[in-house]
């Protein structure tokens, strides 16, 4: 296989431990999801796994500007690149699904990111920046933060025009879900879903339980795009959620996002949906998958496990694609 073979982890209490078991499996980098109303702090679960690993690359996929200060994250970058070691951090950074929408809060606008990518880099490089009308540098003695210059690559997480020009202009690559974005030398492309066992039907509680989450999210981004006609039952499964007030709609809806599926989901999600959207196949279907998006343009597949036995998915999965 061409391509570089990465994870991505909905960050959990356990994500670090997962980012040892990847690296043993020969997993190239672990991904850590930044979404604080769902997750643990991406930060303190990277620095855990800087702790239990020794070369897997380790880095956020993907933060979002406004949930913190370009200083705060230039400092956790700072923090993480001690622990780990510069050559091993590479930082996503995106415009906000999840993180923004799991809290009622609209997308930002690309101009706003590419302002706030900016502006971490000049901290990293130890320059002044001007930022909601404060100066600020960062000022850490030895043994307070990493010595600047600070150098990690950036990944821009990107899908429309817009935030394509920004990877363009200022990152060293680009991350999509589900298919590559071409022209980039650097294409991440967020896959899910899991490997289906010899003899293994469709109605197993495991295809569910690994997968589920996939078509849960295909749901939620649809719904943002408008684009549920498209998905079978996509119409029903808005209505269902027409059952809850507007103003709360979105807590309920991103109940376990990218986790597992929750009571609202369970009646429209079935192993045959995930089939057919590619989200559960068998070993030599997952590796016609895959190399169909390196030649498409992807240089790197990020797999995101999920359900009770991350473990195993991981390593079926790196058995799948390797074989």
């Amino acid at each position: 296989m061409g391509l570089t073979l990465s994870c991505a982890f909905a960050t959990s209490l356990n994500s670090h431990d997962h980012a040892r078991i990847a690296e043993s499996l020969g997993y190239a980098r672990a991904w850590f999801y930044d979404s604080p109303s769902l997750y643990p702090d991406v930060w303190v679960q990277l620095c855990r796994a800087a702790d239990r690993t020794q070369h897997i690359g380790l880095g956020t996929g993907v933060i979002v500007p406004h949930l913190r200060h370009p200083m705060t994250n230039a400092a956790a970058i700072a923090t993480l690149v001690s622990a780990a070691g510069q050559e091993r951090v590479m930082v996503g950074v995106g415009s906000g699904f999840t993180g923004c929408v799991s809290m009622g809060q609209r997308p930002l606008k690309w101009s706003y990111v590419a302002n706030y990518i900016r502006a971490l880099r000049a901290l990293l490089r130890g320059e002044e920046i001007e930022w909601e009308g404060g100066v600020a540098r960062m000022l850490h003695w030895p043994s307070y933060g990493a010595a600047r210059p600070i150098e990690v690559p950036i990944v821009i997480a990107a899908a429309g025009p817009k935030g394509i020009a920004v990877a363009k202009e200022l990152g060293q690559g680009v991350f999509g879900a589900f298919e590559p974005i071409q022209g980039f030398d650097w294409s991440v492309v967020l896959i899910m879903g899991t490997v289906l066992g010899a003899g293994e039907a469709l109605s197993a509680p495991r295809i569910l339980d690994a997968a589920g989450h996939g078509a849960a999210v295909m749901f939620h981004y649809a719904l943002e795009h408008g684009t549920l006609e498209q998905i079978p039952e996509g119409k029903d499964w808005k209505k269902a959620y027409e059952q809850v007030p507007e103003r709360v709609r979105h807590l309920e809806m991103h109940d376990g996002h990218l986790v597992g599926v929750n009571t609202r989901d369970r009646p429209f999600i079935t192993g045959e949906l995930l089939s057919s959207y590619g989200m559960v196949m068998d070993r030599a279907a997952w590796r016609d998958r895959i190399q169909a998006l390196e030649a498409g343009g992807a240089t790197e597949i990020a797999y995101q496990p999920a359900g009770s036995d991350i473990p195993r998915e991981l390593e079926a999965f790196a058995e799948a694609v390797r074989s």
